[in-house]
């Protein structure tokens, strides 16, 4: 129990000391306080011994009870600006976006930065997302690292090329772009980030068949396969486009065969696949056939209604392409690889190399950009433009005549001009 002591100070007065050991326990700390009256002191006393001998809270020792000040709040967190839920309202909220589309940037903010910025808010505070943070988040998707916080039995990450990381930076930026419009935050740190160029990577990632290697490959397909990949090679449409054509889009443009590309097959935000209109409205294009392609695609049309698909699987319905890139498309290169081709394509890599024929062929980039419904000119020239080392001789020679008619006198007209300004001099 806490007791007093009495002892007599040199001036002349007393002081009472409360002592008493931590919790009681014999082998306690010793505590004690200072009082200069009795009456103080005993009422402390109480105090100590009320609290199982301990210092009665609140109590700071030689002050007494002292007004302890509040900490200062913490500033409250909007939970709607954190992150995860301030992104996927953004993606809810997109508008002119295909629901397949939104599906995958759900899946590109939960996979690919909620583990990076799941703590984080898209408004300024000390919770913000920073410019730091960002070219952090860009350098591991590059490097194939996990963020802070991986899902539950995460997988090694793969390194990301470079448009796979452009395209999720872009989404980012949407979405701390809205942060801004919103009035939530005053910049978008997006814009600090220098991001990895398209070409670094990408182009080194399309394969080229040459016409021997595409033949190989083409001996090596099921009959039921060698149809599509033949037109896939020969147009260059999307597979996507390919496998939604109809019999009513057989159609002739001055007079030649044609193929009317105005379908393609989508995904819903459930998962569903339809058909609707192609991806821009340059993809919606005629694409004239030679004699060959036009004998495939009305062998595929007999018999069949209008809205009928011409190519589908032996099951019914169109292909998927992962049911045909199974079951058709890696067995054939597996034999043609035995059969000497070195490469592996995709069956994405049939519109590469439909372009790379047509620019061997000397056909002028507009006509390859309306042709495969490039939106862009630019797309055409930054997926493509270094295969036109192969047009070098012509360009020469170009040059080469350009510079040998600067050697040519003028026209008789402008000498007589000449003449004539020199007399009435």
């Amino acid at each position: 129990m806490a007791s007093i002591r009495i002892r007599e100070r040199k001036d002349g007065g007393t002081t009472y000391t409360v002592t008493w050991r931590d919790g009681g326990a014999r082998t306690g700390k010793q505590d004690s306080e200072k009082f200069d009256d009795m009456d103080s002191a005993k009422d402390f006393r109480d105090l100590v011994n009320g609290y199982g001998e301990q210092w009665p809270p609140g109590w700071v020792k030689g002050k007494g009870f002292v007004e302890q000040k509040s900490a200062e709040p913490e500033p409250e967190i909007d939970p709607e600006t954190m992150f995860e839920v301030f992104a996927l309202k953004y993606v809810d909220l997109l508008t002119g976006v295909q629901g397949g589309s939104k599906a995958k940037y759900r899946q590109m903010v939960v996979c690919n930065m909620v583990p990076w910025f799941r703590d984080f808010s898209v408004a300024d505070g000390e919770l913000s997302i920073t410019g730091d943070a960002i070219k952090l988040w860009v350098n591991d998707l590059e490097e194939g690292r996990w963020g802070p916080y991986p899902p539950e039995k995460a997988r090694k990450r793969r390194k990301y090329r470079a448009k796979t990381v452009r395209d999720n930076h872009g989404l980012l930026s949407g979405i701390l772009k809205s942060a801004v419009l919103k009035g939530k935050r005053a910049t978008n740190p997006c814009v600090e980030t220098r991001l990895p160029r398209p070409d670094d990577t990408d182009a080194d990632e399309m394969c080229f068949l040459e016409h021997w290697e595409y033949a190989i490959v083409h001996r090596h397909l099921k009959p039921d396969a060698a149809d599509i990949v033949e037109l896939a090679a020969g147009t260059g449409l999307r597979w996507g486009e390919l496998t939604a054509l109809q019999k009513q889009d057989i159609v002739r443009r001055g007079g030649r065969p044609a193929l009317r590309v105005q379908r393609t097959w989508k995904l819903g935000e459930d998962g569903s696949r339809y058909t609707g209109p192609p991806k821009t409205k340059k993809s919606r294009r005629t694409i004239v056939l030679t004699p060959r392609l036009s004998a495939i695609v009305q062998r595929a049309a007999r018999g069949k209604a209008a809205d009928a698909l011409l190519f589908t699987a032996p099951e019914g319905g169109a292909w998927l392409p992962a049911t045909f890139r199974r079951q058709r498309w890696l067995p054939a290169i597996e034999k043609a690889q035995e059969d000497g081709l070195t490469k592996t394509p995709r069956v994405h890599d049939l519109r590469h190399t439909h372009a790379s024929w047509m620019i061997a062929a000397k056909v002028p980039l507009p006509a390859i950009q309306a042709r495969l419904g490039h939106e862009s000119i630019q797309t055409t020239v930054d997926r493509y433009g270094h295969l036109l080392d192969i047009l070098d001789d012509e360009v020469i020679a170009a040059v080469d005549h350009a510079f040998t008619l600067t050697q040519v006198a003028p026209p008789a007209d402008v000498l007589l001009g000449r003449e004539d300004v020199a007399a009435a001099a």
